[in-house]
């Protein structure tokens, strides 16, 4: 079945996907068996193309014949693939060392940064970029308490560079 509706549609038609609860053998004959079903085909980019499909297989060929194609619906729009950050170049230690480096010049007597690695998220960011947030704690001064921080970095996936970096304390 998906030979020939590759065959049919060509490119259109690379992914077939059937759907396993809905086929079901409604008669056997001479022939061969008859068997109908759906599914949906797709090429990698666009929307996938809902089917219903009978033919009758030949169990000693191992072939199909008289398909019967009839797609049911317009194209549905293939869903995404979840965001999957490329780690290849992204240093987590540049992004704090440039996040105490900011904190620092805002507040030059500070006494002590420290960083909570459990805080860092990616998120995927604009451009294609990768975003990697976080929190940690710092003393503004030599012995006063600490306080919490947030810091942002936004990274250039392809090279790694620290494209920008926000603290808010």
């Amino acid at each position: 079945m998906a030979e020939t509706l590759r065959d049919m549609r060509g490119k259109a038609a690379q992914e077939v996907q059937f759907a396993a609860v809905r086929r079901f053998l409604p008669s056997a004959s001479v022939d061969g068996t008859t068997i109908a079903g759906s599914g949906r085909y797709g090429a990698r980019v666009g929307a996938a193309r809902p089917f219903t499909y009978t033919c009758t297989y030949a169990a000693q060929t191992g072939k199909a014949s008289g398909v019967v194609l009839k797609e049911t619906g317009t194209a549905a729009p293939v869903a995404e693939r979840p965001w999957e950050p490329d780690l290849t170049h992204l240093s987590p230690d540049a992004c704090e060392a440039a996040a105490a480096a900011a904190l620092k010049e805002k507040y030059p007597p500070v006494g002590r940064i420290t960083f909570s690695s459990d805080s860092r998220q990616l998120r995927p960011a604009p451009n294609a970029r990768t975003s990697l947030e976080g929190q940690g704690q710092l003393e503004r001064a030599a012995g006063m308490n600490p306080a919490p921080f947030t810091y942002r970095c936004v990274v250039e996936t392809k090279s790694g560079k620290l494209v920008s970096m926000h603290t808010d304390d």
